[in-house]
């Protein structure tokens, strides 16, 4: 799993403000389709928003943990129903500080 610095947070979420949720976790939970669409997506934006639709906040820190273990992505932020995860494509748009 990557590792951010709370400098590099801050960058992040700011850029992240005026993202909207491009992958969805609905009621099947985290499914190989899930994690693959998030895959893509990562490898597009670099930066992608979660929307989660469950209710328990543990189930939500659980796949937040898994998919940046799964992926090699970091964990930026969780807050309510939305994860937001970082990784830097091959060529990064992203110049983090």
């Amino acid at each position: 799993m990557l590792d951010l610095t709370p400098q590099q947070r801050k960058f992040l979420k700011a850029q992240a403000h005026s993202l909207k949720p491009v992958v969805m976790i609905g009621g099947a939970g985290l499914s190989e389709a899930v994690l693959k669409e998030t895959e893509r997506a990562l490898a597009a934006h670099e930066l992608v928003k979660i929307r989660v639709l469950g209710d328990d906040r543990a189930v939500r820190e659980a796949w937040l943990a898994e998919i940046c273990n799964q992926l090699d992505c970091a964990p930026v932020q969780h807050i309510g129903k939305i994860l937001l995860v970082y990784k830097p494509a091959e060529e990064p748009r992203l110049h983090l500080p």
